[in-house]
């Protein structure tokens, strides 16, 4: 900005727009003055860098605001978690499906997480196959963001919300 532009030559553009062509930061500068403005570098990138006479003070508010307003819009995604167990019996699971069709049109993923415990371990299968079960109930609402996996003692599936 100002006077801290070092480069020999820029390509300055005028507080209306206008294209003022290439010149020396004193000349730019001198315009500026002129018009009581400052020279911003905007594009310091280009060859040769690109200046624009405006009002910082005013860019900056407008910058803060824009990035405001991004993050007014910006929808923060939740994970919420999804206990099951092998054992499960259907009233049980018709529960959770409840929940997860619940989280899932909020907007959130839904973790389904399953742990095995002692003796569990060496039937995976069947854990994995409770894990389908449920899929299964949530299929309309519901997409496998992560498939079914171990890791460690849990099997863990990640689901998201379908696309309407």
């Amino acid at each position: 900005m100002n006077g801290e532009i070092r480069d020999r030559e820029i390509r300055v553009i005028s507080s209306t727009g206008e294209m003022l062509g290439v010149m020396t930061p004193a000349q730019a500068l001198r315009l500026a003055e002129e018009e009581d403005l400052d020279l911003v570098k905007i594009s310091p990138n280009a060859v040769p860098p690109v200046c624009k006479i405006m009002d910082y003070g005013k860019f900056k508010f407008e910058q803060a605001k824009k990035e405001k307003e991004n993050r007014k819009n910006q929808k923060v995604v939740e994970i919420k978690e999804v206990q099951l167990s092998m054992t499960i019996d259907v009233g049980d699971i018709n529960v959770k499906a409840k929940h997860a069709v619940r989280f899932l049109e909020a907007g959130n993923k839904v973790k389904v997480s399953i742990r095995l415990r002692g003796r569990q371990m060496a039937h995976a299968s069947l854990g994995k196959d409770v894990m389908n079960r449920f899929y299964e109930m949530l299929k309309e609402t519901a997409v496998v963001e992560k498939p079914i996996a171990m890791e460690g003692r849990n099997i863990i599936m990640i689901l998201a919300p379908a696309k309407k």
